[in-house]
């Protein structure tokens, strides 16, 4: 008995020392990335420490208090929070077909939509950028450089995996009750948004979350088809990079108010994502 209490209680601290080291490892760049942000350039290229030696303020304020780095900071809530609205309504929409109506061949198209987000995206750059700057063009303007356009195109990459993620939680809810609704003489939009959306609620969610998060992160796209206007946080911290040199230290301030957004974000809203990434997993 002694020694099957000593084994669950060496396993149980084995479990928590591995888990302070994961939490260690992943916090570390974090860590190292503040305290560089807290260093001047030369104290950046004296004797490196872990340890937090003052405070240069000025990283953080000369940045921040330029306007072009403001609108960096805008555009990326705007185009942040918009996709995540736009991804989110969509995938409601896409998943309560797939699974309520029976289309003919309905597996066959939820499988080609998750086919869209195995390509690598850098495939996909030569032919958004022509897309944007020849073939849509409205009234002598297209999408490139416009809030629109990057909604739209990480609404192409992120609507596939808001679907898949969908697809499990709308298949969880029974499709009795629809049936019910409708024998009630309520009609088909009646039934998605009085009863369907409310019992889904926690899957949008995370839905919106995560979409969120993921634009908000995006970078490849949104230094290849924005110039001024509509470029993001993710690309100004290219800006920092020169012919003679790199300003480590404003970087560093800034990478660091970048993840706070979603930082703050996760936060608040991290109840939900344990529930909505659950939800639908046991079906009776």
């Amino acid at each position: 008995m002694k020694t099957s209490r000593t084994r669950k209680i060496l396993g149980w601290i084995g479990l928590y020392a591995l888990w302070i080291f994961m939490t260690l490892v992943t916090l570390l760049p974090i860590y190292w990335m503040f305290i560089v942000s807290s260093r001047s350039r030369v104290q950046l290229f004296d004797k490196p420490t872990l340890w937090l030696n003052g405070f240069f303020a000025a990283n953080y304020t000369t940045p921040l208090s330029n306007p072009v780095f403001q609108r960096y900071l805008t555009n990326s809530l705007i185009i942040s929070t918009a996709n995540a609205i736009l991804v989110t309504v969509l995938a409601l929409f896409a998943t309560y077909a797939l699974s309520r109506w029976r289309l003919q061949g309905s597996d066959n198209i939820f499988f080609w939509t998750i086919t869209n987000r195995m390509g690598p995206p850098a495939a996909f750059l030569l032919p958004l950028f022509l897309i944007f700057t020849q073939v849509f063009r409205i009234g002598g303007y297209s999408l490139f450089d416009t809030h629109a356009g990057l909604i739209l195109v990480n609404c192409l990459f992120n609507l596939p995996f808001a679907i898949w993620l969908m697809k499990g939680i709308m298949d969880g809810i029974p499709i009795e009750l629809d049936e019910a609704g409708l024998v009630d003489g309520a009609g088909r939009w009646t039934v998605l948004l009085r009863i369907v959306t409310p019992l889904v609620a926690p899957g949008l969610a995370i839905t919106f979350i995560l979409s969120w998060i993921f634009s908000w992160n995006e970078y490849l796209f949104a230094a290849t088809l924005t110039s001024v206007q509509a470029r993001t946080i993710t690309t100004g911290l290219a800006e920092f990079v020169s012919v003679t040199g790199t300003n480590w230290g404003e970087m560093a301030a800034v990478a660091i108010v970048a993840i706070m957004p979603a930082l703050v974000f996760l936060i608040f809203v991290q109840k939900y994502i344990v529930t909505g990434l659950t939800f639908g997993a046991v079906k009776e």
